[in-house]
């Protein structure tokens, strides 16, 4: 087989893209790279790999090998893939559009203090609670968003962009809706949406405080005059009244709510309800702009011109990145990689899911938390009945363990897009922290339910 040459392609790319700097290439390119080359090599081994992974579904297609990876494994995985994506863009376009018309000015007023300290606590339990509402995607693009108006120095934006993506994960971790994974686990039926709750609420926050109470001593001082006063200069351009910035804000935010609802209600992907969302929006906002009596001065703050500001190059690593791992599961390698660990932890929950945590922040937790589902069965009772001690592990070491490092979830992705954070800066000044803030939530869990029983 060709597994070992695929694993290779996947190692060597993804130390390239931990070399970025050093290197000079953008990391999406080599994203696109890895992602070709492996599904170049499964296609060659396909006759190897359907059989043992596809045979009943290969044998009721009746098409040939080749035919069935791209009309069908390929298809699925790009379908998937695509629902982010779109997801991704919808809400990056929405989170754009209020902010461009001056919708956020009124979180802005509710974080607004000159000390950074008191700032950074500020922000993280704003972010932690507003994951658990939205997602942990949708919050980090929104605080970073708000981020750009209240802090102007480089270094200390990194901080505490770095923090956002810590608290979203974080808050997304203990939601049913707060992260593609505790999504993933709530639609299977491993966890309930009052077990999640309240078993991960306080290991959740403690991964957030922790990391909070450490980074909070990387900055000093007070925040620059020049930032409130370069932030009031920007609201006296914007085109819309008071009324108009607040109802964009409410429709839009509201919206972002309204997303999950939609999804519980109609049953199609959340990406679907974004879209309703930034189509509603538009609509708004051009009505709004028939009024204006400047046009021309207003064009770039339209939709159409908002969606030229989006970062193609976030999407397209976001892209490469999703359907090389897509090869790593249909070789059975993230499988194998969980059944090994089950043997050699001695069936010790801990470790596994603790490792299985440490692993998403390297490769996408998505696939890992398929791989798990798919390995263990539901059981009537004990550590794999519903809110068993398994899935809560999975659920949060799976959304917390990304943030060890900045490519290691979507927010951390959406958040190194935005804020051009440097992979080795990242890994060398928070990657520790977020591991001890990681580790203490899973401290917090095992006193909560095997010391005391709970």
């Amino acid at each position: 087989m060709l597994t070992p040459l695929i694993v290779a392609v996947f190692a060597i790319g993804y130390l390239c893209i931990t070399l970025e700097d050093g290197l000079k290439v953008n990391k999406a390119a080599i994203a696109l790279l890895m992602c070709v080359t492996c599904w170049v090599l499964f296609m060659f081994g396909a006759e190897e790999y359907i059989p043992l992974f596809h045979a009943e579904a290969f044998a009721q297609a009746g098409e040939s090998v080749h035919r069935f990876v791209t009309s069908h494994i390929l298809r699925e995985h790009l379908g998937e893939v695509a629902e982010t994506l779109f997801f991704l863009i919808g809400a990056m376009t929405v989170v754009e559009i209020i902010d461009t018309n001056g919708g956020f000015n009124f979180v802005r007023d509710a974080l607004d203090t000159r000390s950074k300290r008191l700032l950074m606590w500020k922000m993280a339990f704003m972010t932690f609670f507003l994951s658990a509402t939205l997602d942990n995607l949708t919050t980090t693009i929104v605080m970073i968003m708000v981020l750009r108006k209240l802090v102007f120095d480089r270094n200390d934006r990194l901080i505490y962009a770095s923090l956002i993506v810590i608290a979203a994960n974080a808050g997304g971790a203990f939601s049913p809706i707060g992260d593609v994974t505790t999504i993933m686990l709530w639609i299977k039926g491993t966890v309930s949406t009052a077990g999640v709750i309240r078993e991960l609420f306080l290991p959740s926050l403690v991964a957030m405080v922790v990391p909070v109470f450490i980074m909070q001593y990387q900055i000093k001082g007070q925040l620059s005059a020049f930032a409130q006063t370069e932030t009031e200069e920007i609201i006296s351009h914007y085109q819309f009244c008071s009324f108009e910035r607040k109802s964009i804000f409410a429709l839009g935010v509201g919206g972002l709510l309204f997303v999950p609802v939609f999804h519980s209600f109609t049953h199609l992907p959340p990406f679907m309800g974004m879209l309703l969302v930034l189509g509603v929006l538009w609509t708004l906002t051009e009505l709004f702009y028939r009024r204006k009596k400047h046009k021309d001065s207003t064009m770039k703050q339209r939709v159409t011109s908002i969606l030229r500001k989006i970062d193609m190059t976030t999407i397209l690593f976001f892209l490469g990145i999703l359907l090389a791992v897509a090869t790593l599961q249909e070789t059975g390698v993230l499988r194998s990689f969980g059944q090994w660990l089950n043997e050699v932890s001695n069936k010790n929950h801990f470790l596994v899911t603790g490792v299985i945590g440490c692993a998403s922040a390297v490769v996408d937790n998505v696939p890992l938390v398929a791989g798990c589902m798919g390995m263990y069965e539901i059981a009537p009772m004990g550590d794999f009945a519903r809110d068993g001690i398994f899935w809560q592990l999975l659920a949060y070491c799976a959304g917390v363990g990304g943030s060890m490092l900045i490519i290691g979830s979507a927010a951390g992705v959406v958040a190194m897009g935005l804020e051009k954070i440097p992979f080795g800066w990242y890994m060398k000044k928070i990657t520790w922290i977020a591991a001890v803030g990681y580790f203490s939530g899973i401290a917090t869990y095992y006193v909560i339910r095997v010391v005391l029983g709970f």
